[in-house]
Parts: C-alpha cells; structure tokens; sequence
C-alpha cells in the first residue's frame, strides 16, 4: 500500500518540514519574551502539525510552581496570544510534555534536577536527548547558565544527540564584550550549535528581500551605483520606554536597533548573490558587505542622537524620556539615533545608506526604502512635472508587510501634468495565507538545526566595529537632542539629509 496521503494534492509543495523529536527548555520563561512570544509560537507550530507528537517544554525559573501551574501559565499565554485557533486536543497533547523546574541559575540542585527531568522525557515522551536551551534571560546571566549547563553535563548529547543554544539580543553592548560573551558560549557550544535571535530575520518579508531581487529580472539590473541615489532604512516606533528603563538606560536606540536590526537589512539590501541559500553562502556575502561599510569622516555632521521629550501620542499626553520612572535626569541615553553609511565596493561606491530608528514616533513602522535617481533628461516642462518625486521601492517590513514601487505617472486630462502614484504588493492581499509569526520560524528553524536566519558571531562582531566609532564619538560630544513625541525625530536628522541635498521619507 502508498504511503502518500490521497488527500494531499501533489502539485502543493508547500509541505512544511516537521521537526523530529526533540524539546525546548526556556530560561526566564516568566519573562514578558517568552509569555507573548515564545509560547505562544511553540502552540502554533503544534497546531499546524509542525512538532513532533512527543515534543516537551520546560520552564525554568524562580518560583514555587508545580507542573500543572506551569501548564496553567502557558494556557492563559498561548489563549491570549495566539495566532491560531485554540483546539482542546492539540492542547491537550502539548501539555502533556510540560515540566517546571523551580531555582535560580547558580544553584546546582535545579540543574541536577533539571537533568533528571530531561531524561525522564526522553523516556516518557521520545525526545530522543534532543534539546535546545532558550536564554531568555538578561545578558549577564548568559555565562552562569552556559557554565552550569557545561558542569552538569546537559551541553552535550548522548551519541547522535543534539544540543543547542538560543541567545536573544544584546550581544554584548560593544565589540569587546561581543568577543567575551562569544568565547564563553563556544566553551561550551559548538558555533553551529549556537543560534542567536534577532527576529527579524524571521520574518517574511525580510527573506522576500532576497526573493525580490534574486528571483525576479526587474530588479537586480538596477540595484546598484549607475541607477540607485540612496536607501533608507527606518524602524520607528510609537511607543515610549515602558517599563525597560532597567534594560534601557545605557543601552540606546543605536545599540538596540541598529547594531542589530538594521545592520541586517543593510547586509541583505547590499549584498552580492549568494552561491546558494545555505547558512555559510548566505553569511560570506553579507559578510562582505559588513565589511566594506564605511563611517562617514566627520561624524557630528552624519550622525545624529536624540530624546524623545513630553508631547501628544494617540491623542494622550506623554512624559518625555528623562521623566520616565527609573531614568536618571541627566541620562544621555539615545531614544532616536540616525547614521549615514556607505559601502566600499563597486555595486555601491558613493550611494548614501541613511539608517535611523527611534522611540515615540509618527507611527510605527519598519521599511527599507531604494530611491532610484532622476531621469537624466527630462523631455517635460518643469511646470509639468513639479508634482514628482524620485522612483523608490519600497520593503515595507511592518505592520501591514509588502511591497511598493513609486512612479510618475500622466494625471487624467488634456495638459501634460506628470505626478507620482503607486502600485502596492500587500502578503495578506495575495496570499490565503497568514504569515507565520517570526518566533515560529525562528524555533522551528532552531529545532530542525537550519541556521540561515540566525547571524553567525562574525557578523555580530563586525556590525559592533561598525557602530563602536560612533557610540565613543557621541559619549564624548554634547547631549543628545530633543524631539517632541509623536513627531519623526528631531530637526538635526532632517539637517543632516538636507545638507546632501535629500530629504527622509515619510513612511
């Protein structure tokens, strides 16, 4: 008899892979990450058939739960946060795997007993001594757990056996401490072990930034020095602190966002093709294009550091940064941080890539936007086409993710007026698909041991060699500015564009 299922059509390939068994244990699991996040994404892979029948979660933390109050934790996290519908059975099969370990990191007896509970789901569920540990946990906690998972042998699997690490950001908060926190790890992890997080590599349309250039021929041709006049890229949020000032303080805009984040779409938006898509392909070329980034000579003209001060968001009054709870009065804390790249090498020589991200601004979004040049003769009157801007395309990564192309286009009539319009690529509009949240991805991907999306501990280092100059340059150099919330930043970052003859998006 075939084994292939007569419901199945042949000619759908999205069949998913399926991880084998294995089980997932979160440090810090009663964290905000791992309440919104990451559980919930474990119920939705569960629910789309993408874990094995025998998969197991373990908590670990500092609390008197029993099992079953754990269960109830993830219950009420994965009802309220979910993406997919609730099914009693696939809960009910989930939960069955669910184990608590109560204790703090230093404390041997919780890792004897957190061996002791891995080796009882390997006979009670099948997880086959496949782990991964999920270090949801503040960076300076990374090496105890690391040491302690070394000391009580959890590090290593039995025979064919896998273990792996899950790192989220920061990764360090400078190159030195990058390099430390990297040696630590790979005491003990193998670096094809390690993966670390940066979720937005997980989500889709950041991977469709590859799709569009590699797969189509409309695109390519142009993407380089003789047609494109600069990039943006813009992550903005609007929303304040909230209750990281703890996490926050000292840390920035530019070390949270764009060491990280932007860097990354950076790399994917510079890069050459790839040999293939596989892990070490992928990461040679963004590599290079790390690399081949350049500071700008005087960087207190092409950088520039803000803080969001008291203004109206959402119709609210809102406190301005240095009046948050828990924020020294006198913090030089960058809540908006704008840069101005260029990349060494012959695609791009001399094509400005403009990063800025920031707190409590317009609105929140996340886009990468290429604007090509002018049209190098005009055959128009300038009356005719006053109303036109630059072509761009834009990646717009969040909220409402896809893509847009601005042209200029004739306007309806007998006169010759020329503006710009644009056609718009939206997922949830030409998909029946919903795109799956970038933690399933992510953990998925972390089970089925497939590293692409994840930065490898070079591109980490490299993309703090990059910003380092310009975190020493501010630390020196005045205060930040002040921006009223709500508004896009603050007027140095328009100077900034307007002194090269350019001006941001407003997304």
């Amino acid at each position: 008899m075939s084994s292939s299922n007569p419901l199945r059509d042949p000619r759908d390939r999205r069949l998913p892979r399926i991880a084998g068994p294995s089980g997932l244990v979160i440090f810090g699991v009663t964290g905000d990450l791992s309440r919104k996040k990451l559980m919930p994404a474990i119920y939705d892979l569960a629910n789309r058939g993408l874990l094995p029948p025998g998969f197991s979660l373990v908590g670990f933390a500092r609390r008197d739960w029993e099992n079953e109050d754990f269960a109830q934790v993830v219950h009420d996290a994965v009802k309220e946060h979910a993406r997919t519908p609730f099914r009693e059975e696939v809960w009910q099969q989930l939960a069955e795997g669910f184990r608590f370990v109560p204790g703090v990191f230093d404390d041997d007896e919780a890792f004897v007993q957190l061996r002791a509970t891995i080796e009882e789901l390997d006979k009670a569920r099948g997880t086959g001594g496949n782990f991964a540990f999920y270090l949801s946990v503040p960076p300076k906690f990374f090496p105890t757990v690391v040491q302690q998972l070394k000391k009580h042998g959890l590090s290593n699997g039995q025979g064919d056996s896998w273990r792996r690490a899950v790192i989220e950001k920061p990764f360090g908060h400078d190159l030195k401490s990058a390099q430390d926190l990297n040696r630590v790890v790979h005491e003990v992890f193998r670096p094809g072990d390690v993966f670390r997080i940066d979720h937005y590599l997980g989500k889709e349309t950041v991977q469709n930034i590859l799709a569009l250039r590699f797969a189509n021929t409309m695109f390519e041709p142009l993407w380089n020095r003789s047609y494109v006049d600069h990039v943006q890229i813009t992550m903005a949020e609007d929303i304040g602190i909230g209750g990281r000032a703890g996490y926050y303080d000292g840390i920035g805009a530019a070390r949270d966002v764009i060491q990280n984040h932007l860097l990354q779409l950076l790399a994917l938006t510079a890069m050459e093709e790839p040999a293939s898509f596989d892990a070490s392909s992928l990461v040679t070329e963004k590599l290079k294009a790390l690399r081949a980034v350049k500071l700008p000579k005087d960087l207190g003209k092409h950088t520039v550091r803000a803080q969001y001060a008291a203004g109206w968001q959402g119709g609210e009054e809102v406190h301005g940064y240095l009046e948050e709870e828990g924020i020294d009065p006198h913090s030089k804390t960058d809540t908006y941080a704008a840069i101005k790249l260029e990349i060494d090498n012959r695609r791009w020589a001399g094509v400005p890539f403009y990063l800025r991200t920031g707190k409590r601004l317009g609105r929140r979004v996340t886009e990468i936007a290429v604007v090509f040049q002018r049209a190098p003769h005009s055959p128009f009157d300038a009356t005719d086409t006053q109303e036109l801007g630059q072509n761009a395309l834009v990646i717009r990564v969040q909220p409402d993710e896809g893509v847009t192309i601005r042209f200029g286009s004739k306007v309806p009539g007998t006169s010759m007026e020329i503006r710009d319009v644009t056609m718009d690529f939206q997922y949830g509009e030409s998909f029946t698909e919903s795109s799956p949240e970038a933690y399933e991805r992510l953990l998925l991907d972390v089970l089925l041991g497939e590293a692409n999306l994840f930065p490898r501990h070079e591109e980490v280092e490299q993309s703090w060699r990059i910003l380092d100059p310009i975190e020493e340059y501010w630390d020196q150099h005045g205060r930040p500015e002040q921006y009223t919330s709500g508004t896009w930043g603050p007027k140095a970052a328009d100077e900034m564009l307007a002194r090269d003859g350019r001006s941001w998006r407003r997304p």
